[in-house]
Parts: structure tokens; C-alpha cells; sequence
């Protein structure tokens, strides 16, 4: 359902929450805070303007850095008293220089933490810096690309064998090799999940715009 900012609940200093994710991965790279002003600046400009409290003025994220938010949506909370905006950024969202502020874990569960492919990236490149004897990772860098390369081509042929077969569960296991070591590639020559989530993210809006023709031409 799409409101009006007139119906937005901003607070007696006339502020709103903002929570600011990434419309790709959906990290949560800050929390800003918008007035009136700075939000109809967002909509108009679709870079996200902010309320600076401590300078007491409007803060255009980027406008110093170069690091600008595109604004791809803004969704209000329940209560029409929080925003999240998604975006996607020209480079760190932190004054650090960090990807986003939220770095410094204060409490994490041994047995409720999720897995993620970012966190295992994360680990690829900590055993490409520092390796570990026994670690068949860091094997895999200390012998380098053609190594890594060729275990690629051995888990793909893997991947067919197990799904011509039919057999999923072996199919899963294949796929989840051959997953770790392209990642481990990655780690080796410097992409990251977040080129291969935009370059995926480019051809989602190329097919939703070809989807669009389609149904406009039918």
C-alpha cells in the first residue's frame, strides 16, 4: 500500500527513524534521521538526504565522499514511525570507510547464528591472509589459481554426474562444493558477493523490463 509522508508519524523534534539497507544484499548499513524536508528532498533527488542532529542541518549522504545512496524504496513501519530505505551505494556507507556502521558484534549466539555466504567469504579471505597449517583452504591458495581453478572443473563435472542421476541429495552436496571453491576464486582474485549480487541484480531489472514490453506488446 503506498501513503502519503502526510501520513507519517514524525516525532515531536520532527524526526523519523531511518533505517538505510542495502537493496541487494540486505545488510543494514546505517540508522539516519529524516526530517520533512530531507525526506522530500530524497523523493525528489532519489539520493537519501538526511537530518544531521548533532550539526543541526541537512546532511546529503555523498555530497563530501562521493559515496551517494540511490534510493531504490522507502516503506514506513506499521505505525508510520520508522523508515526503511533501501539502496544501492557508490562505495562505503560509514565515515570509517567500512561497508556498513554496524561492525562491532556485542553478542552473538554459538548456537543461533545463521550462516551466510558473506561470513564465508569473510573466512576465505582470512585464510588467504593468514594461512593455517592443516587448513585445506589455505592448501588451496598456497597452490594457487590453477589449483583452485581445477577443482572448479572437478566439482562442475561432479554437479552433472549427481544431477543427471537424480540423485538430490548428492546433487546438494556437489553444488555446495563447487559453491566454496568458486568462492574460494573469489576470495583468491578479489571479487566479492556484492559484484556477483549486482551483476544478478542488473539482469533481474533487465528481465522485469523485458516482461513489461512483453505484456505492453500483447
Amino acid at each position: 500500500m503506498n501513503i502519503d509522508i502526510s501520513n507519517l508519524n514524525f516525532s515531536a523534534d520532527g524526526l523519523i527513524p531511518a533505517a538505510v539497507t542495502d537493496a541487494i544484499s540486505g545488510k543494514l548499513l546505517t540508522i539516519a534521521y529524516m526530517n520533512r524536508e530531507s525526506l522530500e528532498i530524497t523523493l525528489r533527488e532519489g539520493k537519501t538526504c538526511f537530518w544531521s542532529r548533532s550539526r543541526q542541518e541537512l546532511w546529503r549522504k555523498g555530497e563530501t565522499s562521493g559515496n551517494f545512496q540511490h534510493v531504490v524504496s522507502i516503506t514506513a513501519d506499521c505505525e508510520c514511525n520508522s523508515l526503511e530505505v533501501k539502496v544501492l551505494k557508490d562505495g562505503p556507507a560509514c565515515h570509517t570507510g567500512a561497508d556498513s556502521c554496524f561492525n562491532d558484534v556485542v553478542y552473538e549466539s554459538d548456537e543461533l547464528s545463521s550462516f551466510s555466504v558473506d561470513s564465508l567469504y569473510e573466512m576465505l579471505c582470512d585464510r588467504k591472509a593468514n594461512p593455517r597449517e592443516g587448513s585445506y583452504t589455505s592448501y588451496l591458495f598456497d597452490k594457487g589459481i590453477d589449483k583452485i581453478l581445477k577443482k572448479i572443473g572437478e566439482e562442475s563435472t561432479e554437479v552433472i554426474i549427481a544431477a543427471m542421476a537424480e540423485d538430490r541429495t548428492e546433487t546438494i552436496y556437489e553444488i555446495a562444493d563447487l559453491a566454496y571453491h568458486v568462492l574460494t576464486l573469489m576470495a583468491h582474485v578479489g571479487y566479492t558477493p556484492d559484484d556477483i549480487r549486482k551483476e544478478l541484480a542488473s539482469r533481474h531489472v533487465v528481465d522485469k523490463k523485458t516482461k513489461q514490453e512483453n505484456s505492453t506488446n500483447s
